[in-house]
């Protein structure tokens, strides 16, 4: 079963991410700005985290970098989840070390299939490298 780590500051939006998640057995856990999202990181593992990119006290995108450069954890999937989906920001978004991302609002009929798609693309790179 993978555990999922949300960071997400915007309760709203965290309990749509969660209640999607948690309907399909996923393990959670949750952070609400960048120094929680990075102790969370560490104490909980998560196989994957979605990440939004406007959080306090650390950006999701510093915190992104700040995970990839943790041996234990680099290679974990990261996924943005963010309002800012224009083309410059998708390119700021993977070279900070994300896998893909998600655009807000989160279509709930769609979500699961999204991340599905992000990390099974990441798992067809990682075999052509090597």
């Amino acid at each position: 079963m993978n555990k999922i780590l949300i960071v997400e500051d915007n309760e709203m939006n965290l309990k749509l991410i969660r209640t999607v998640l948690k309907a399909k057995g996923f393990l959670l856990a949750e952070a609400r700005d960048g120094e929680e999202a990075l102790k969370m990181a560490v104490a909980e593992r998560p196989d994957i985290i979605l990440i939004d990119i406007q959080i306090p006290k650390i950006d999701g995108l510093e915190v992104t970098r700040r995970i990839r450069a943790i041996d234990d954890l680099k290679d974990r999937q990261i996924i943005a989840i963010t309002a800012h989906a224009m083309e410059g920001d998708r390119n700021k978004i993977l070279e900070a070390g994300c896998d893909g991302y998600i655009a807000k609002p989160i279509n709930t009929r769609t979500f699961i299939d999204e991340i599905e798609a992000i990390l099974k693309q990441k798992d067809e790179r990682l075999k052509d490298e090597g």
